[in-house]
């Protein structure tokens, strides 16, 4: 009974001992850079592989070498936490942070793939948005109407390579999942989903708009200005690290003005189909590093290829020209969370 008594007493020791454990390591992570980081990642790695070879060669329990692996990614997933910046934090990974913005659509009707789009994510509060175009998620001119999309997301601030699928459902109970918008034009081609933080895979990196991304922040907005549109033309994008590319852009019609009187303002660019949904920036002029979110402004949503009905096909090239709705109506579709 005594020795029963002793293990029992033991073996509450050692609960406390790994609880305080578990408050130690967050706090001991907090206070290293994003380089030291980095470091202890890779040697915790080693560490484990080389402890895990050990214990495989040894007569450990079932039980035991269960427990051991689900510590090793339950610690392993906080170090990736802890590398992945937050809404405000500054980027320090190997990209530019507008890629780190952008993910890539595909749409399904059960197991068969309908269409390739892009997309971007937008932060409001605590909340986490897909944006996209409307049409990317039913368009009833082109009988398009998907069940389910997926999207790709990056599991490792240095190592791109690291990448992972998440598959949404575009509808529950009958009811569809995403937001859209109308306006004194009429419908807005601009859609937004919230992402459930338990989809998301442990140790997700991903850099979100925000609302301070909508600010000018007193820079003038002029016809000619350059702009970039980050997306996945054709679906075409680096496969390897899974990153969109960014074509060129240049302000097209008068910013601020409704063309047409719709909610969308023009580009002059090269666009593709699968560009559908990819966020229109401008750099901010000053005070900004190159690699963080805040230098971009959040100008509108790329939609569709503008072009004139009654153009000569054979005489006439295409305009080049394209619609991009205002980004301030995510504003209105991401409110209440």
């Amino acid at each position: 009974m005594k020795n029963l008594q002793e293990a029992t007493e033991r073996i509450c020791e050692l609960k406390g001992s790994l609880v305080a454990l578990d408050a130690l390591l967050p706090a001991v992570i907090d206070t290293l850079s994003a380089a030291a980081l980095a470091k202890l990642t890779a040697s915790f790695d080693a560490h484990a592989e080389a402890a895990r070879t050990v214990m495989l060669h040894s007569d450990m329990s079932e039980v035991v070498l269960m427990t051991f692996e689900r510590e090793v990614a339950r610690n392993r997933a906080l170090l990736q936490r802890s590398q992945s910046p937050g809404p405000h934090a500054p980027w320090t990974g190997a990209a530019d942070a507008l890629l780190l913005t952008t993910t890539q659509i595909t749409t399904f009707v059960g197991p068969v793939v309908q269409s390739c789009a892009s997309g971007f994510f937008f932060r409001r509060g605590d909340q986490l948005f897909l944006v996209s175009n409307r049409h990317v998620f039913a368009d009833a001119d082109s009988s398009h109407f998907p069940d389910r999309i997926e999207i790709g997301l990056h599991t490792h601030a240095q190592d791109l390579t690291r990448h992972a699928v998440v598959s949404l459902p575009l509808y529950q109970d009958g009811l569809s999942q995403w937001r859209e918008a109308v306006d004194s034009g009429g419908a807005v081609d601009v859609a937004v989903m919230a992402i459930p933080a338990t989809s998301l895979p442990a140790g997700s990196v991903l850099l979100a708009f925000d609302e301070s991304h909508l600010d000018a922040r007193g820079e003038e907005i002029v016809i000619g200005d350059a702009l970039t549109i980050a997306g996945f033309p054709l679906g075409f994008h680096d496969t390897v690290h899974h990153l969109a590319v960014a074509r060129s852009a240049s302000l097209a019609s008068a910013y601020g003005v409704r063309f047409q009187r719709q909610g969308c303002f023009l580009t002059d660019a090269r666009t593709h189909r699968g560009s559908s949904g990819s966020p229109v920036v401008r750099r901010r002029t000053g005070g900004h590093q190159a690699a963080s979110p805040s230098c971009w402004q959040l100008l509108g949503v790329h939609s569709t290829r503008m072009d004139m009905r009654d153009r000569d096909h054979i005489q006439d090239e295409s305009l080049g020209l394209n619609c991009a709705w205002y980004a301030d109506v995510l504003l209105t579709l991401t409110a209440g969370g």
